[in-house]
């Protein structure tokens, strides 16, 4: 992904080093060694406080300091040689990326107004339409360019924040539903203490989970698609992952397939694969269900999955927990959705469509 803020200090840096090198190579000026080091204390003042410090997360102190600095800095460059004002260019995301977002509509007018008025030509302006019009095209350009760095930073904060749900999407997916099946294991070994080939059993099977998610969270950290889906197309895997629920808990769960299976993208292979985890880990913990029946149906438009159990059921005010929530971003993230069906005493119908064509 690209790191935007990154780009623009670039941009910054190109802008100011061409009229560095510029005035260094040409011998442009007279007074090129005062000249150059201010562009110089320019460079470690914007790397200091600008590059090290928090621009992602803008606050008006003292991020506002540091922006006039730069702007001060700015005014007596081009003051000394116009062509410094390419370094304006370079500094055009810079309201945007250091100041709060309503101050950034003020601080690119302020920076134009700041080059203009180093060159001499803010006080024409009013009277000489030959001055007043590149001042306000600068300002139009500055603008829509800041404003499209602030489109870009936005972008990548909407980007981060949703890597960070799937993230959370996929924990909880994993070693939660993991964490979960090994307490049931050993309450259920702490309640059979009189009966010791029971506990003997209850433990090798909390064993048996807490190896397969300490697999489960390695290869998680090296690529998120589930570990069933590597070894076999869905309807296997939903098959391997019932059987497997089935020996921990005693509950048998059956796995039907309507239609005929196909390849699906590997995002909604997952969808699914997760989502039927859900509904089988919400059957043992809180639906305390008999019997368990997944139905995975091809459609020409569309893939759902269902997962039916008998158990208490409940009331539809209920369903705000994290895995349903997950679930459902999860299926909004693959244009699908989730529906819940439940009473008390009537068990409880999840089914997962996404569409695919």
């Amino acid at each position: 992904m690209i790191r935007w803020p990154h780009a623009f200090h670039l941009l910054f840096y190109v802008c100011l080093a061409t009229p560095s090198a510029l005035t260094a190579l040409l011998g442009i000026g007279g007074g090129r060694p005062l000249t150059l080091g201010l562009a110089a204390v320019m460079g470690a003042y914007y790397w200091l406080f600008v590059v090290r410090g928090d621009v992602e997360q803008p606050r008006l102190h003292p991020m506002i300091w540091h922006f006039l600095v730069l702007l001060c800095l700015l005014f007596l460059l081009v003051r000394r040689e116009p062509i410094f004002e390419v370094a304006q260019f370079g500094m055009c995301p810079l309201p945007w990326v250091m100041l709060p977002r309503r101050w950034g509509y003020a601080g690119a007018v302020a920076l134009v107004l700041t080059s203009f008025g180093a060159g001499g030509r803010l006080a024409e302006a009013a009277s000489d339409p030959r001055v007043l019009g590149p001042l306000v095209a600068n300002v139009g350009l500055t603008m829509i360019m800041g404003m499209f760095a602030n489109h870009l930073i936005k972008e990548g904060e909407v980007g981060v924040l949703e890597e960070r749900a799937r993230l959370a999407r996929e924990i909880h997916d994993t070693l939660a539903q993991g964490f979960s099946g090994i307490i049931a294991q050993l309450e259920a070994a702490e309640q059979a203490i009189d009966d010791p080939p029971a506990v003997r059993r209850r433990i090798r099977v909390a064993k048996e989970l807490a190896r397969e998610n300490l697999g489960e969270a390695r290869r998680s950290v090296e690529a998120l698609r589930p570990e069933p889906l590597r070894r076999a197309r869905l309807d296997m895997a939903l098959t391997d992952v019932a059987a497997r629920w089935s020996a921990a808990g005693g509950v048998p769960a059956t796995v039907a397939v309507d239609g005929r299976a196909r390849p699906l993208d590997p995002e909604v292979e997952a969808t699914l694969l997760r989502a039927a985890q859900e509904g089988l880990a919400n059957a043992a913990k809180h639906a305390r269900a008999r019997r368990v029946a997944i139905t995975l149906s091809y459609m020409d438009a569309e893939v759902t999955l269902d997962v039916l159990d008998d158990g208490r059921g409940f009331t539809t005010e209920q369903t705000g927990g994290y895995g349903l929530t997950a679930m459902r971003e999860r299926a909004a993230a693959v244009g699908g959705s989730v529906t819940v069906e439940s009473a008390p005493g009537e068990g409880t119908a999840l089914c997962v469509s996404i569409p695919c064509a």
